[in-house]
């Protein structure tokens, strides 16, 4: 028991622990739809998106959060208007903006002063960095997430299962994907600071990834994903003040490897129960 108190008694590590939890929520009530609709590709190279604005905003002393949020939508945009204006592949455009916001983000920190320093940051977070004020604008995004959620759940689940049905009914799909990609722009603005644009990922997909395999109703994938996220959350943060590894990528890391060991678990029941089936019938035709 002293192991987790110890770790959570410095105000630090509370904030870490509150930031962390909420940037849970945000992705894994984007991350279900972002895993259900086949999105993930979209959801990596978006997180690289923001780099730049996240860049702009350490050199220029403004919000970091306003300038992720910005690029993130900028980026949102120019995926769209590639792959609607040209014959490009919607998948080719996001790797064509993946690489090149990637590549502007990092030749804008590489100006600064403390290059080194700031690329770490925003590559890979500062949760035990953050603040009451990081912890407020994370409540008032995941908020919007939240509710935003609940009024476009019906739409995002025809979309999901039945695009040809959704169109039926009225529903347009490009502006279903560009208010699913606002609110991924907004779930990883919620989420850099505690695990990185480059980590972010891992909460955004791995947490709803694992619980797909567990439950099918996407409100359960919801609330399982939440609670898969908070458990790596929590166990990250332990490893990082007891073992000194860095917060974020532990959290990250720790999400994954939930996932394969749900999977392996998974497979091994399957073979557990095959096995058993078979002996129960080879004692009942034994005479």
């Amino acid at each position: 028991m002293n192991f987790i108190i110890d770790a959570f008694e410095p105000a630090f590590m509370q904030r870490a622990l509150i930031g962390g939890l909420i940037a849970v929520v945000a992705t894994s009530l984007v991350g279900t739809w972002i895993v259900l609709r086949g999105l993930a590709f979209l959801g990596d190279a978006l997180a690289h998106g923001v780099i730049p604005g996240v860049a702009l905003a350490v050199l220029w002393g403004f919000s970091p959060a306003l300038g992720a949020f910005i690029a993130a939508i900028v980026m949102s945009g120019l995926v769209s208007a590639v792959a609607n204006n040209t014959s490009v592949r919607e998948d080719t455009a996001i790797g064509l903006l993946f690489v090149g916001m990637l590549a502007l983000g990092v030749v804008i920190i590489s100006k600064s002063g403390s290059f080194k320093t700031n690329v770490t940051a925003v590559l890979f977070g500062d949760s035990l960095g953050i603040t009451q004020s990081d912890i407020r604008n994370q409540l008032i995004y995941t908020a919007i997430v939240i509710v935003c959620t609940v009024f476009l759940y019906r739409p995002f689940l025809a979309l999901t299962f039945n695009e040809m049905k959704a169109q039926t009914l009225g529903m347009s799909p490009r502006l279903a994907q560009a208010s699913l990609l606002a609110l991924l722009s907004l779930a990883i603005v919620a989420s850099f600071q505690a695990v990185g644009t480059l980590l972010v990922f891992g909460l955004l997909v791995a947490p709803p990834a694992t619980a797909t395999l567990l439950v099918k109703k996407v409100p359960l994938i919801m609330l399982v994903s939440i609670l898969v996220g908070f458990i790596a959350v929590v166990a990250g943060l332990l490893i990082s003040f007891h073992y000194g590894t860095a917060g974020g990528a532990t959290m990250a890391g720790i999400s994954v490897l939930e996932f394969f060991i749900v999977m392996i678990g998974q497979s091994c029941f399957r073979v557990f129960q095959k096995a058993t089936s078979k002996e129960g019938s080879h004692l009942i035709h034994t005479p």
